[in-house]
């Protein structure tokens, strides 16, 4: 009697709770599976997505939020019940007892959400059935294809499997077929539409363990355009468009016409530098490359295109005044050479009496020499009559004709360019 007494007071001994006496977890050894050594015990998986955190691009990643809920049977765990309650336990309960091992594929980071407490709950039924249920957060891979970026649709998957039990030991399986998996019907992302979630499974192998069951949680992404469209579309076209205006101005405005190539040019060269900063750095050609890169060409060739003009205009004009035997030796200069001086027109196709716009070189020397106002002002104000007549003639007169093909040639083969792209990416 003195024995049984010192064993009732003895402290050192930590008495089971009410919980684990019911559930019986002292008298099995919860380290083995149930039903060990025997068929593979099924575990059945259903998925509540709570939120799509990100999409990194860059990282070709993704994070979700999720309910990830186990269901099995462990005959170990009934007990009797006048009701046919079932019993809710936190965390502090799955330590003790075997739960399923299942983790992420290709996971880079995840964690259990903690507060206040940890999110775990585990419900068990009489009859030995049992629901365990995990909030989680996890980032995994998803492996990107950008060779239609941004008019792609990505597709992702996050997969679940038993990192311990094989096919032998554990079967893994969605527990209400196509509608294990569920959403929330808030979920949306800033730069993704939502297509569709979809269930499905299969087999892992590796060559050491052999086979396991995997689940995968799919889901496609189609991007919104519209972001892309202002940021970096439009704004190509409008450089584009904007080079165009070097063919209506005169072909001797050497200074305006260089300025606004090079300006449309280093625009062009921002726009696809900034694009590419926030993409991965990817061995393949994407479509919006495509794109900038063929209207970068439009707009360098516009340069080049009055390259060209200004080449062929000086090698007339040398050979006009050589005709005209208006070279003499050292100090001869072309027309191109003479405005660089003197700041004045010097055309030498048009006669500049009958010219609408009056030469201002020549108009100072007429100041000097004569004399009579009334005679100064009578060719000035027939050229002013002159002017709303000849405007016409003289812009003709005044743009070589590699500037007249290329006004019509350049905006027709850059919206055939814009036809093709649109129809073969949308």
């Amino acid at each position: 009697k003195r024995e049984i007494k010192v064993r009732k007071l003895d402290s050192t001994k930590v008495q089971p709770l009410k919980s684990e006496q019911l559930l019986h977890i002292e008298d099995h050894d919860f380290a083995l599976r149930p039903g060990f050594g025997g068929s593979p015990i099924p575990v059945g998986i259903d998925v509540q997505v709570e939120s799509i955190d990100s999409i990194s691009e860059v990282d070709m990643d993704f994070t979700m939020t999720l309910y990830l809920r186990h269901y099995w049977k462990d005959e170990r765990l009934s007990f009797r019940s006048n009701k046919n309650k079932s019993m809710t336990f936190d965390g502090r309960l799955i330590k003790k007892i075997w739960v399923p091992d299942v983790f992420f594929v290709h996971s880079k980071r995840s964690f259990i959400h903690d507060t206040t407490v940890e999110n775990i709950m585990l419900r068990v039924y009489p009859d030995g059935n049992v629901l365990f249920s995990l909030r989680i957060t996890v980032s995994a891979m998803c492996f990107m294809d950008f060779s239609r970026f941004p008019l792609d649709t990505q597709n992702c998957s996050l997969e679940l499997e038993s990192y311990a039990y094989n096919e032998d030991d554990l079967m893994l399986y969605w527990k209400h077929g196509n509608k294990s998996l569920s959403t929330d019907e808030q979920i949306s992302l800033s730069q993704f539409f939502i297509e569709e979630f979809s269930a499905s499974s299969g087999l892992a192998f590796y060559s050491s363990t052999g086979w396991y069951n995997r689940l995968f949680i799919n889901f496609a992404l189609r991007r919104h355009i519209l972001f892309f469209v202002l940021q970096s579309y439009f704004p190509a076209m409008l450089m584009v468009m904007l080079s165009w205006v070097s063919f209506w101005i005169d072909r001797r405005a050497v200074p305006a016409r260089v300025s606004l190539g090079i300006t449309t040019v280093l625009t062009m060269s921002t726009i696809m530098t900034g694009l590419s900063a926030s993409m991965p750095q990817v061995s393949y050609i994407k479509a919006v490359d495509v794109y900038l890169w063929i209207s970068f060409l439009f707009v360098f060739l516009s340069v080049i295109e009055y390259a060209a003009v200004n080449y062929l205009t000086t090698i007339e004009e040398r050979k006009q005044l050589k005709k005209r035997g208006k070279v003499s030796g050292m100090y001869s200069m072309d027309a191109a050479q003479a405005m660089a001086f003197d700041g004045c027109f010097h055309d030498t196709d048009v006669d500049m009496d009958l010219s609408p716009f009056p030469d201002p070189c020549e108009e100072n020397e007429t100041r000097a020499s004569q004399t009579n106002i009334s005679n100064e002002d009578t060719p000035r104000l027939r050229r002013r009559r002159s002017l709303k007549g000849n405007v016409g003639r003289i812009i003709l007169q005044n743009n070589h004709v590699i500037d007249t093909y290329s006004r019509i040639i350049f905006p027709s083969v850059y919206i055939v360019f814009n036809f093709f792209y649109w129809g073969l990416y949308m």
